[in-house]
């Protein structure tokens, strides 16, 4: 299962690609569609916000009832003021990826398949800024405890860490391109 769901993934990133513009403000519906278009041919319920309440590790998430109201808050808030990302510099982008990638996963709106999402969102973001595409690498490994205390930190408001996680993976991604600063 976990082969087919990073095959979808990179097949849907491909694809998305030519369907959001640079300009292109995202929305919650937007969401929807990229977890739908990743997940539904394996999955009925990609797409379809969840309707039980999860967590992972002793964190639990945003209760059920609450992710529509969430997420149309999400779409005004972080989505309406981070997106479009054309035209951001650096300090800028890597505020709006933090931002909405800690809500989007704090807000888990689907049973499955929230991280690799927001990622995936996080992709789109940054192709709109201009950037190649980002080395997640920081995320995961030894920089999985780095990502989860930055994701705790967000859920009292501080994006502090998850700000400096994303300036690692730009730079990253800049230094394998040879655009480092």
């Amino acid at each position: 299962m976990e082969r087919a769901e990073s095959d979808a993934l990179v097949t849907t990133q491909n694809a998305l690609l030519d369907r959001y513009t640079l300009t292109h403000r995202f929305i919650a519906r937007d969401v929807r569609e990229m977890h739908r278009q990743w997940l539904g041919g394996i999955y009925a319920w990609a797409g379809e916000y969840r309707t039980v309440n999860v967590g992972k590790g002793g964190f639990v998430f945003a209760a059920a009832d609450r992710v529509p109201r969430l997420m149309d808050s999400f779409e005004k808030v972080e989505l309406l003021s981070e997106t479009p990302c054309e035209g951001m510099d650096q300090k800028r982008l890597t505020r709006a990826l933090a931002r909405t990638h800690a809500e989007l996963v704090l807000i888990h709106p689907f049973r499955d398949g929230n991280g690799r999402c927001a990622r995936l969102l996080a992709y789109l973001m940054a192709v709109q800024a201009g950037l190649p595409s980002l080395h997640f690498d920081v995320f995961a490994g030894r920089g999985k405890r780095a990502y989860v205390s930055a994701i705790h930190a967000a859920h009292i408001g501080d994006y502090l860490p998850m700000e400096a996680l994303f300036a690692k993976a730009i730079r990253r991604t800049l230094g394998a391109y040879g655009d480092a600063p």
